[in-house]
């Protein structure tokens, strides 16, 4: 591995990582594909290994580490064949918990910040909505303050761990007058009265529960609010550039995959004689993939390293999952023509992989909104800068 970006410790992380992931998690990854649940006991697993804590501050029973184990633990994720576990796992500690870090009060982080890094809570984030999708500012959820609470009305869509998790973080209006600016971050606990989910029967990422969430005159105590009341905007899009390096790194770590798996594949079957690896069509189609999931994983190392010296890399991060994405889905589309016709067998995991990959270009921000985006800093000169402390 690039001894630019990783050191020794970070590579037996890697092993002890994958080690675990192959004794603990892949003998339950085919269940829980079909259930659409993953067990509780894999969660407080995570939480013994202190695998939730990476990035979390060591008061709270978190490591501190650097960015970098974050990327080995989503490329680790990836190569289990089940981007709906990875799903659970990183949504939990890099969507939910990112908010409780960074905008709950003292009393919420020892409530619910340690007990997510001990595998004790699950969390989920709601953010999107069934009539705004991309378009976080246009949400219509409100949180009215009503004395020592707020009442909360809405609905949210497409939230993983929407289901099964214990807390909900949640973006409502608290000014609908101000649009964007008047939007706030709550706390909000699973077992508060007027919470209803139901769970959505998707495509592709089958082993984690997404949901659609409705609250209904919800009780939300004053003291559950996130941060500054109004600022919510403004922390969900500072939180936005982590999400979409991830969902990046995700990417290229699947397309690695999908290829590692190809190369063997070609490597054993044969065909006229020969293993299909020496026909040249092939050959040169796998140093064109080969090249692209190298140039995104590259890319998302350094924009990692700059978000790692507090840089505030919107714009890459961006970058990252428009083109990492889109990359990785032609990358497996083409692994599994590779295969022929056993590609398209359940038996194989190019079948599976072809699905769970297919979210990439959606989820966390479309890559038609993401162009746009990036349209604005590039040719409109718009600056996006983190929300003030």
């Amino acid at each position: 591995m690039n001894s630019m970006y990783f050191t020794e410790e970070h590579e037996l992380f890697r092993k002890s990582f994958k080690d675990f992931l192959h004794k603990e998690v892949v003998p339950y990854i085919d269940k829980w594909e079909k259930t659409g649940e993953i067990e509780r006991f894999i969660w407080k697993k995570f939480g013994e290994m202190g695998y939730f804590g990476l990035n979390q501050p060591e008061e709270y029973g978190g490591m501190g580490l650097d960015l970098f184990y974050t990327v080995i633990f989503l490329e680790e994720l990836q190569k289990i064949n089940s981007g709906g576990f990875a799903a659970a796992m990183w949504a939990h500690a890099y969507l939910a918990m990112t908010h409780v870090k960074t905008e709950g009060s003292e009393e919420i982080k020892q409530k619910y910040l340690t007990p997510s890094i001990d595998g004790e809570k699950i969390g989920c984030l709601c953010i999107t909505e069934p009539f705004g999708g991309s378009d976080v500012a246009g949400m219509r959820s409100t949180a009215v303050k009503k004395g020592d609470k707020y009442i909360l009305n809405g609905s949210k869509t497409f939230i993983t761990n929407g289901v099964y998790s214990d807390y909900l973080v949640v973006a409502a209006k608290t000014d609908p007058g101000k649009g964007g600016k008047g939007m706030s971050i709550f706390m909000v606990d699973r077992d508060t009265p007027g919470i209803s989910s139901s769970k959505l029967d998707k495509l592709g990422w089958r082993a984690s529960d997404t949901a659609e969430i409705a609250f209904d005159n919800v009780e939300i105590p004053a003291d559950h609010l996130m941060g500054e009341e109004n600022k919510g905007f403004s922390y969900i899009m500072e939180h936005f550039a982590m999400e979409r390096l991830i969902m990046g790194i995700n990417a290229h770590a699947r397309a690695a995959y999908a290829l590692d798996y190809t190369l063997e594949y070609m490597a054993e079957r044969e065909a006229f004689g020969k293993t299909i690896n020496k026909f040249q069509a092939l050959r040169h189609k796998i140093a064109d993939m080969a090249s692209e999931v190298e140039m995104c994983r590259e890319f998302n190392y350094s924009v990692t390293k700059r978000m790692q010296a507090g840089e505030y890399v919107v714009k890459e991060a961006s970058m990252s999952k428009l083109l990492s994405t889109k990359i990785a889905d032609q990358v497996i589309y083409d692994c599994l023509q590779m295969l022929g016709g056993y590609g398209y067998m359940e038996d194989y995991p190019l079948a599976r992989m072809l699905r769970d990959s297919r979210l990439g270009p959606i989820g966390g921000g479309t890559s038609e909104i993401l162009r746009e985006i990036i349209a604005k800093m590039i040719i409109d000169k718009k600056e996006y800068k983190p929300a003030a402390k």
